[in-house]
């Protein structure tokens, strides 16, 4: 195994990661919390995964062959919330890792020292792809944090339960021991 080779394979992981957490975190939302937004400053859930998609059926589509701002792509309509249902936001958020997946499980090691076009700006494959990953990861934070939010006692953890850092390290210990 080579170094690119590893690479990629830890990325795919954790835009996976990503996106399960979104996934985890959408469940728990009904029809009208996906809505929900403080003031006019901030984004409804619904509107965070319509942006969360536009970006990235933008930036994976002929990813390595043209800009990853396509001039189809009216970001701007992307903050406007025009989701009808949780079942559409959904679909909506499928499409975008699809998109993701799609063109992120096709590259090899060589793609990553390649340029690609971001606003007509160069980067190297390994800079796009983190600069996504962190744009990803940012606005799914978001998500979960609304839903802390919206559903206060309601809301499933999804990470380490206040507490319980030590339970958890234990358990985590005994398995890489077994």
């Amino acid at each position: 195994m080579n170094i690119g080779t590893e690479y990629l394979k830890v990325v795919r992981e954790r835009f996976y990661k990503v996106k399960e957490l979104g996934d985890e975190a959408l469940k728990q939302f009904s029809e009208d919390e996906i809505h929900w937004f403080l003031n006019e400053s901030s984004n409804s859930i619904a509107v965070i995964v319509k942006h969360l998609s536009g970006n990235m059926t933008s930036r994976w589509t002929d990813f390595l062959t043209t800009d990853g701002e396509k001039t189809s792509r009216e970001r701007d309509q992307e903050f406007i919330n025009t989701i009808s249902s949780k079942r559409e936001m959904i679909s909506i958020w499928e499409k975008g890792w699809n998109s993701l997946f799609g063109t992120i499980n096709g590259l090899d090691g060589a793609d990553l020292l390649r340029n690609v076009a971001i606003r007509g700006e160069n980067h190297t494959v390994i800079d796009a792809i983190e600069r996504q990953l962190a744009h990803y990861a940012y606005h799914v934070g978001q998500i979960v944090y609304i839903g802390k939010q919206l559903k206060s006692e309601e809301w499933e953890t999804l990470s380490i339960p206040k507490g319980k850092s030590e339970e958890y390290l234990q358990q985590m210990l005994k398995k890489h021991q077994d």
